[in-house]
């Protein structure tokens, strides 16, 4: 048994080499343009574009994978960050708990941002990129099953073409063997040469027609799936990029509004440290951090902010009487202190710079008040100016009340 494996073995190697040496033998051949080689433009066309959608499946890969190491770095730098403002923070300082709140929920954040990420982008892309290699292998078989093809079709033409010539030959025998031999000799001779010629021709043809199989059926399979795994890239691509631009949107949501509450928890924080403003305080927060009262800093769109809070004045029906009060513009309310930039978009606002103050005035028209927006002045320019031409309105919550 083990001398039979041994034997399959070994005349399997011998066969092996042999093809090899016959499709180096036919390519050199074709090179030299001695042999015409089998084209197919449609086929090749097809390969030109598999190569082509391989690397670029393979860079978004390979950028993919950068994209979330990045994350899980900034995942790292954002997770020491806030043990670093947790180790600073003194535990009377106002709004500790809230502060570890946020440091929680925004670990969380990260981690879920990436795990999703994995999900939804990385593990389909590497889906998609393992179906290249069997591919692959497939169309190099092909272009060697295609060389064994032009091989045994040039093979058998040959053939062919010596049967005429062999012809001839049966005709006017010249060789010394059949002229030496008798004359009812020379006819088994001739007979034998065409039986041979015949049996090299009838095995040439058969070879042939297997090549020729072989290659038909592997060529009609790439045919059909080449064309359709080029026209999948472009679902594929949509698929991949609306899942990030989803998963990006909805991380950046969150955050920005844990980034808000943190934001909220340090103006405080700062209130309560400067003089004259700690027995004014008396804020409090909810446990997810969001304050009850107080700075409406908070940013939202426009027309979703919180309404317009009336301004003392108004509550109670007096005015305080002071001198500042008949020099401020009619319709005055109260002060605001700008604590974001803002940048007019339209021709009725005003732009602001953190730090500026404004004077709000009650609207004209109280049909024109938009929920969350304001009327007024900057202080800097009616002290100066004393005119409203550059009166406007602008976003509450990007200020606090004086």
């Amino acid at each position: 048994m083990a001398e039979m494996s041994k034997g399959v073995t070994a005349g399997k190697l011998a066969s092996n080499v042999q093809k090899k040496i016959t499709r180096a033998q036919e390519k050199v051949l074709q090179k030299l343009g001695k042999a015409d080689e089998t084209k197919d433009v449609q086929f090749e066309e097809g390969v030109i574009n598999f190569n082509k959608q391989l690397v670029e499946g393979s860079k978004l890969q390979k950028d993919l994978k950068a994209y979330l190491a990045a994350v899980k770095a900034m995942h790292e730098s954002s997770k020491r960050l806030h043990e670093c403002l947790a180790d600073m923070y003194e535990p009377d300082w106002y709004g500790k708990d809230e502060m570890d709140s946020i440091a929680e929920d925004t670990d969380l954040l990260w981690t879920d941002f990436h795990q999703k990420l994995v999900d939804h982008a990385l593990i389909s892309m590497d889906t998609y990129l393992a179906q290249f290699p069997d591919i692959k292998a497939r169309i190099a078989k092909r272009d060697r099953k295609l060389v064994d093809f032009d091989s045994a079709r040039h093979h058998f033409a040959s053939l062919q073409k010596g049967k005429k010539k062999d012809e001839v030959k049966i005709a006017k025998p010249v060789s010394l063997l059949e002229k030496a031999a008798p004359g009812w000799a020379q006819g088994i001779l001739s007979a034998h040469h065409v039986a041979q010629t015949n049996l090299s021709r009838n095995q040439a043809e058969d070879e042939l027609g297997r090549a020729q199989k072989v290659f038909e059926e592997i060529n009609e399979d790439l045919q059909e799936e080449l064309p359709s795994l080029w026209n999948s890239r472009v679902g594929f691509y949509v698929n991949t990029f609306q899942s990030v631009a989803g998963l990006e949107e909805k991380f950046h949501r969150e955050m920005g509004k844990l980034s808000q509450n943190l934001n909220d928890v340090m103006t405080k924080l700062e209130d309560q440290n400067q003089p004259g403003k700690a027995g004014k305080l008396g804020l409090k927060t909810t446990a997810t951090g969001k304050r009850q009262e107080g700075t409406n800093n908070t940013l939202s769109p426009r027309g979703s902010g919180p309404p317009i809070p009336k301004s003392p004045s108004k509550a109670s029906g007096t005015t305080n009487g002071s001198s500042d009060e008949a020099e401020m513009p009619p319709g005055f309310l109260y002060k605001v202190k700008v604590m974001h930039d803002y940048g007019a978009t339209d021709g009725d606002e005003l732009d602001l710079k953190a730090g500026d103050v404004v004077l709000v005035m009650s609207y004209e028209n109280p049909e024109d008040q938009d929920d969350g927006w304001l009327m007024g002045v900057k202080e800097a320019h009616w002290l100066k100016k004393k005119d409203l031409k550059v009166k406007g309105v602008f976003p509450e919550n990007f200020t606090q009340r004086l």
